[in-house]
């Protein structure tokens, strides 16, 4: 019998005016860039929504990667372009006040691909500073919004790095609940 491996071609879902649930993450776990340039990050996304309107519903950086909550517009289905031209801001910001990306990725601890060293697409760029991808849940309903709001107050408390959500300066839980 013979077994054919293939890839399997990754789609995301275009909804047009959809909520989602995203968690964007470093290339390299363990590190604190984000906080480190974390007005480069406020910037970045301040950029994003200007040229890309969105609603940011919810907003929390942790050191090495970050979640949020947001609403496209009636019309617009393209959440994964704003996420990019963040990552990207992010990217040509820290690079302007000196951080050096490494020129390297870690090989995939976990999953399908792991023991996997992924090298960089340099004819697109690529800097070892983001995972290649990011995970995305489209919200369900307004238990699932709620749900996903409290995950992203909480994560600072879950990962350990203070005992209440509103301890945690960056985050959006001090907009909506001060």
């Amino acid at each position: 019998m013979r077994f054919c491996i293939r890839m399997v071609n990754y789609r995301r879902p275009k909804i047009a005016g959809a909520t989602v649930f995203v968690t964007v993450v470093l290339a390299h776990r363990g590190e604190d860039i984000l906080v480190r340039y974390i007005d480069v990050l406020r910037g970045a996304v301040r950029q994003t929504l200007r040229a890309q309107p969105f609603g940011m519903d919810a907003f929390v950086v942790l050191p090495d990667h970050f979640h949020c909550v947001i609403t496209l517009p009636d019309g617009d289905a393209d959440y994964a372009r704003r996420i990019g031209a963040i990552k990207a801001r992010f990217v040509m910001g820290i690079r302007k006040v000196g951080y050096v990306p490494p020129l390297d990725v870690p090989v995939v601890s976990r999953g399908r691909f792991a023991g996997l060293k992924p090298g960089l697409r340099l004819e697109k760029r690529e800097v070892g500073v983001w995972q290649r991808r990011f995970w995305e849940h489209h919200i369900r309903d307004e238990r699932d919004y709620r749900n996903h709001l409290r995950y992203c107050w909480n994560n600072p408390v879950k990962h350990g790095y203070v005992t209440r959500a509103k301890d945690w300066p960056s985050s959006s839980y001090h907009r909506d609940n001060g």
